[in-house]
Parts: C-alpha cells; structure tokens; sequence
C-alpha cells in the first residue's frame, strides 16, 4: 500500500505554520530520542527488552488517504502512521476538531514526565474530588499520596479522573496552571488544532484536538522509556497512603481490550499499548502504538466510533493495513 511520504526539513518551526494552512502538505523533523521497552519483544538488555530509538519525521495530512477496502462511518476520525517509513498509510478527518475522552491523558503523561520526576510524592488536594456520573476513579480522597510513578500508572491502566487531577495540581500548582502547561506543550510539539480545559478528558467546552494531533502527542510521549512501558502493561497493583497514614491497595487492569484479552489481535500484527476513551460526547476513541512481523512501528488512532464494539472492529480493519 501506498502512503504519503514525508520528506525531513532541518527545522522545527516550519511545522507550526504547515499546520495552520489548510492547503499545503508538508513535512518537518522532530529529532524524538524515543525509545520504547516492552516486557516480552525486542533484544533483551538486562532484565529489559529494548527496542532501538528512532528519529521520527512528521507526515503533514490535509486529506483523506484510502487506497484499500478500509471502511469507517462518516463521523469517524481516524490515520495510520508508519513511524519508520514516515508515510500516512490512511487519513480519514484527521484535521477536524473533536473531543478526545481520556485520549487526553496522553498529553497529561507528557506534561507530568517532562516537568514532574518518578519519585516525586503527590498530595490530593480538595480538587481531587470527580463527581461527574459515571467517571472512572479510584476514590481518593484530601490528604491520600502516591508517586508520580504510581499515579502514571493508574492513569494511564486505568484512566482514574481523579488521579489526573492529582497528578495536574501537584506539577504545576493548580489544575488551570497544569493545563496551560499542556496546552503550550501540544503547540510545541506542533499539535495546534488541540485546545485542553482538562487533564482528565471529562466533558468541557471547547476541549479538543484532532486524530493528527493525537499521533503528534503520543509519539512525543513514546520518548519517555516510562510511557511506553506503562502503556503495554495489562495489570497493575500498588498501595499508596490515605491521609492518616494507613495503607490502600490498588490492583487494576488494563481499559485496552488488546491487552486484556477480550479482543482479538489481527494477525501479522503485535498491539504494544495504547489509551481508550469514552464519553457520551466524545464517542469511542483508542490510540495504538504496534508492530509489524519485523518489530516496525506504527501508531494507529481511531476517534468518535459509535460503541466499543465497532470501535475495536474498526480499530481491527485500520491495523489490517499494516501487513496488507
């Protein structure tokens, strides 16, 4: 299958204004040090397996790609990227705005691993609080600390809302002053149709990104060797402390049905990891980093499916184009 090439620029700045032109297809270098480890593929290097770090060159997409039988309803956004290649193998409105659910906990694992440190402890506060029915949490409650290294996992295992608001305004002072950080790091990294009012992904005004943007941040996320790591691991179990001392277990699984086992992987092709989300609003959404027969990478997102079902059906047809 045929793609869309994208050429590497020596400079990084042309990819904000490539972004911004509707009309113009272009490219631009983001010298990514990313590594990503997994428990169980590559070349074993002590009690890890690493895979090599990669420069990736962003493919700039201003329309649909398809040039196979993929088939997804009108309202669904979605893209296919091969990170070695550097080619768009399949682009269905991937500029246009939309609501990401917990996708947006990518982009608040990026912020609090490029600000924030592992052994950092994190205090809730009186804004841990979630109240929104239906919302993914653990229950933590004013006083309760964890690591930052514990609450990345549960964020990005299990989606806890209220761990991303814990995580938010304990790097940056407040939940508002987390989301600035977030907002002017997805301009940075060139993702300039996002706009964040969260760090959890709940229903906000004007809380967006697009299908593009989201491969921009999670391939800026892949370089951190925790992200990578996390986002493949399929259970998770930990204590952290509640206000009076006295310990809390939390054992959780993966929200990813790749990893959990309840759906299918396609043949040819090995899910690394990835994010879910869901909302009323914002549908079904599920980002993917996987990999061919020979280890090459691909991220692979789909956003505002209608039901979990189809979304993993099509998320199934989308990773068919990697060994097609």
């Amino acid at each position: 299958m045929s793609g869309v090439k994208c050429t590497s620029k020596l400079f990084v700045i042309f990819i904000s204004l490539v972004l911004t032109v509707s009309c113009l297809t272009g490219c631009a270098g983001f010298p990514y040090a990313a590594k990503y480890s997994v428990s169980s593929f590559g070349q074993e290097t002590g009690n890890k397996y690493n895979y090599p770090t990669y420069a990736s060159d962003i493919c700039v997409v201003n329309s649909d790609i398809n040039e196979s039988d993929v088939s997804f309803s009108d309202t669904v956004s979605a893209g296919l990227f091969d990170l070695n290649k550097r080619e768009t193998l399949y682009a269905k409105n991937v500029n246009e705005q939309v609501m990401p659910a917990s996708l947006t906990k990518v982009m608040t694992a990026l912020v609090a691993l490029k600000h924030g440190s592992l052994e950092q402890v994190l205090v809730a506060g009186d804004d841990v609080y979630v109240n929104e029915s239906g919302a993914q949490k653990i229950g933590l409650k004013a006083g309760d600390r964890m690591t930052l290294d514990q609450a990345l996992h549960i964020l990005l295992i299990y989606s806890a809302n209220d761990v991303a608001n814990m995580i938010a305004s304990n790097i940056a002072g407040s939940i508002d002053a987390f989301v600035e950080l977030m907002n002017t790091e997805a301009k940075a990294i060139g993702a300039t149709k996002s706009h964040f009012k969260n760090p959890n992904g709940l229903t906000a005004e004007d809380h967006v990104v697009t299908a593009y943007d989201m491969y921009l941040i999670f391939n800026a996320a892949m370089q951190y060797d925790t992200f990578s790591e996390i986002i493949n691991m399929n259970h998770y179990t930990t204590s952290y402390l509640d206000s009076k001392g006295a310990s809390k277990e939390v054992d959780i699984s993966s929200t990813n049905g790749f990893l959990n086992g309840n759906k299918a992987q396609p043949s040819g092709v090995t899910v690394i990891g990835g994010k879910t989300g869901t909302t009323t609003a914002a549908g079904h959404c599920l980002i993917l980093l996987a990999k061919d027969t020979t280890a090459n990478p691909y991220i692979a997102v789909v956003m505002r499916d209608t039901d979990s079902g189809t979304l993993y059906e099509d998320m199934t047809q989308l990773l068919k184009e990697i060994v097609n």
